[in-house]
């Protein structure tokens, strides 16, 4: 049984989503006949490539609120998140265009790491407040999962998994996702959202039926 999920490693939802997937999976009887594979998404597609601004400022220009509006909504995902383990760090985080990070998440995948790669950077922007358009902290983020820097320096530095990329978002939008996370079970059904474990456990267990 194949479950694919669309996120986007700057999306507070989408790391709480993938929790409450893997706790799901832990629960589920048939969890070792699942292939999980991750895919690419960009929330902000047009948030302009090599510019940097903190997370405050940029949700409060996109959403048309102040900062203290701001700070006050991304309280309450820190809140969420708090529940399953994740300690958000939004008060020093940085937007950036994820599109290369996003590249190097399909180097990743080739090399059987593509679960790693999205834990590792979703981690590193949401948790660390690290900044994920920076090519030495990318490459030194690769090294960790167990990537070959001179490979991940390759392919930041030039336009390797472009088309990657964009076929994940394109493919993500053909089957109706209008956001993430995005799961696909089977891609004969999908879950939108950060859904609660009931809903996750009850999407595996209706795949495997099907699928029997």
């Amino acid at each position: 049984m194949q479950v694919e999920v669309w996120s986007d490693i700057v999306c507070p939802w989408c790391y709480i989503g993938k929790r409450r997937l893997e706790k799901a999976l832990a629960g589920f009887e048939h969890a070792d006949e699942v292939e999980l594979v991750w895919r690419s998404f960009q929330l902000d597609p047009a948030f302009p490539k090599g510019v940097r601004e903190p997370v405050y400022d940029s949700l409060a220009k996109k959403m048309n609120a102040t900062r203290d509006q701001v700070r006050e909504m991304t309280g309450q995902v820190k809140e969420v998140a708090a529940q399953e383990g994740l300690d958000y760090e939004f008060e020093n985080a940085v937007m950036v265009n994820t599109f290369d990070a996003h590249r190097l998440t399909h180097l990743a995948r080739e090399r059987g790491l593509g679960g790693e790669a999205h834990e590792r950077l979703m981690r590193a922007q949401l948790v660390e407040a690290r900044v994920l358009d920076d090519v030495d902290t990318l490459v030194e983020l690769a090294e960790e999962i167990g990537l070959d820097t001179g490979q991940a320096r390759t392919v930041l530095t030039g336009d390797a998994y472009t088309a990657e990329v964009e076929d994940d978002i394109r493919t993500a939008q053909q089957l109706g996702a209008t956001g993430v996370p995005f799961f696909v079970m089977d891609r004969a059904f999908g879950l939108s959202g950060a859904q609660p474990l009931e809903v996750f456990a009850a999407a595996l267990e209706k795949a495997h039926t099907q699928q029997t």
